[in-house]
């Protein structure tokens, strides 16, 4: 009994210190805005760290990446498709020859636009019209649809997010030749993935090759002797002619053509399925008329307002064809599809990226929820 009461009096006393420890502890650290959401924040700091120096560094590494692979394609098109086209038919090479070279030159445009041109940044002085907050960062006017990135360390136009392949953020003066290179870019991979696909299936379900290709001329030359050794003896045991000795080597070019026919495949038939992935979700973001991050924000608004019987609605949501009109800049009279879309065009979004005209003002229409 005695034990059972010092054991009870020990377990009390270790909780009252426990509780104790508790008390001083939020007693020190206690902050009315602190909250469950700004611990996680504090916490997942390194890691934010981390990500934001890692992505700053390797924008230029990507850039070289996509320049690489881009003139490797393009040169095994020539080298590869090209040559048995022409052998086909004179419409196919002269399809290759003008389909082919219009999506290279709009991928190479839309691509060296989206890396140079600046995303657009808030003056240090805004019209009240424009005016939305003050950036805690820059310690500067913050206009609406405007963001902080913290990987350029500055605030951004109708900020979408920071892209390491373009080694540069997305925002309301490069929205559109990042969409635009996107798109120009998976239809190029579609059309190198079928255009290859003859010269890939010869040379790839051909054991022979892809054997020597994989494991090397030397290994592959043993496994034939071992083949020819077998072949000899089973005919001496059976009295038969000996058959004749299989020899098969690839040459220098030919083992280069092999190998830059089935990696072209490979590259082009991965990126066809993960930027098509990208670029589906992006063209998504485009016809609600809303950013990568205001997805969030817009998410985030809606699920707070639907607790009070009120419906958000995104004021910048102008419809899918409009809102495709925006973003492409052929809402301006003078402006058409053929010349400024289809063709390469260095004209400017509408707008300044400051003011902007909202559909709906604040953004939601009281209404109860059916």
């Amino acid at each position: 009994m005695k034990e059972n009461n010092r054991r009870m009096g020990l377990s009390r006393r270790l909780l009252e210190v426990w509780l104790a420890f508790k008390l001083a502890v939020r007693s020190l650290t206690y902050n009315s805005f602190t909250s469950t959401s700004s611990v996680i924040d504090v916490a997942m700091e390194p890691v934010i760290w981390i990500v934001e120096h890692i992505t700053k560094y390797m924008g230029p590494i990507m850039v070289v990446l996509v320049v690489m692979l881009t003139s490797f394609v393009t040169v095994v098109m020539y080298v590869v498709v090209l040559p048995a086209a022409s052998d086909r038919s004179l419409a196919e090479t002269m399809f290759h020859l003008t389909f082919g070279h219009w999506l290279l030159v709009n991928i190479t445009f839309h691509y060296y636009k989206g890396c140079t041109t600046s995303p657009g940044h808030p003056p240090q002085i805004v019209s009240d019209t424009g005016a939305g907050s003050i950036c805690k960062k820059c310690i500067a006017p913050k206009p609406l649809r405007t963001h902080h990135c913290s990987v350029c360390k500055t605030c951004i136009l109708k900020m979408d997010h920071h892209c390491p392949w373009l080694n540069n953020c997305v925002g309301h003066f490069n929205h559109r030749y990042f969409m635009l290179f996107c798109i120009y870019m998976w239809m190029g991979t579609v059309y190198v993935s079928i255009s290859v696909w003859p010269q890939f299936r010869e040379e790839f379900f051909d054991a022979r090759k892809t054997f020597e290709s994989l494991f090397g001329g030397s290994v592959f030359a043993q496994a034939m002797e071992v083949y020819n050794q077998a072949k000899a003896a089973e005919a001496n045991h059976t009295g038969k002619v000996p058959p004749p000795v299989v020899k098969y080597s690839l040459t220098a070019s030919e083992s280069i053509y092999h190998k830059a026919v089935v990696v072209q495949f490979f590259i082009c038939l991965g990126v066809v399925f993960a930027l098509g992935t990208l670029t589906v979700w992006h063209a998504l973001l485009v016809s609600k008329g809303e950013t990568s991050i205001e997805q969030h924000i817009n998410n985030s608004e809606r699920k707070r307002l639907k607790e009070v019987n009120i419906i958000y609605r995104n004021p910048y949501d102008f419809g899918f064809k409009q809102n495709w009109r925006i973003l492409l800049g052929i809402d301006a009279p003078h402006r058409t599809f053929l010349r400024h879309v289809i063709l390469p065009s260095s004209h400017l979004p509408e707008g300044d990226g400051i003011h902007w005209v909202n559909q709906i003002t604040p953004g939601y229409v009281g209404k109860n929820v059916p």
